[in-house]
């Protein structure tokens, strides 16, 4: 039977939740492992051109995301599901091993997104809700 699941792509989920109260897709994999993702962590980390770009470098920040919903998650084939943001993102095809991976990093991929906010001119998580970047004269005071 192992011989069989080497050619399965990774984890399959056995659940999934859209949780429009608390903005989180909850998943759950056949590995035992259970995530609970916030809607805005799936629409910075979207896998779509709009937001990744057509290559390396060509990435697209996103901001005022904080709190987008998803109106619908519609499946695409057996192997990824693809969320409709209420901002009208939806060309995201998320897989199921890419939301595995956005579980698994989820700390770290937090991060970086609140580096890369803070890096574009925003102060602390206002890039979250801003539409632009706030223009001051220093650095908040400590470093991240």
């Amino acid at each position: 039977m192992q011989e069989s699941k080497k050619h399965l792509p990774g984890p399959a989920p056995t659940a999934l939740n859209v949780r429009t109260q608390s903005h989180v897709l909850e998943i759950s994999f056949d590995d035992g492992k259970e995530f609970s993702l916030p809607f805005e962590l799936l629409r910075v980390y979207s896998p779509s051109a709009e937001v990744r770009g057509h290559g390396i470098g060509q990435e697209v920040l996103q901001i005022g995301k904080r709190h987008v919903g998803i109106s619908a998650v519609e499946p695409v084939g057996n192997y990824a599901v693809k969320p409709v943001f209420s901002d009208g993102h939806e060309s995201g095809i998320f897989t199921w091993d890419y939301l595995h991976s956005l579980g698994e990093n989820q700390a770290q991929l937090w991060s970086d997104y609140l580096g890369k906010l803070q890096a574009a001119g925003f102060e602390g998580e206002s890039g979250r809700d801003a539409r632009t970047p706030i223009k001051s004269g220093g650095a908040c005071g400590h470093k991240h």
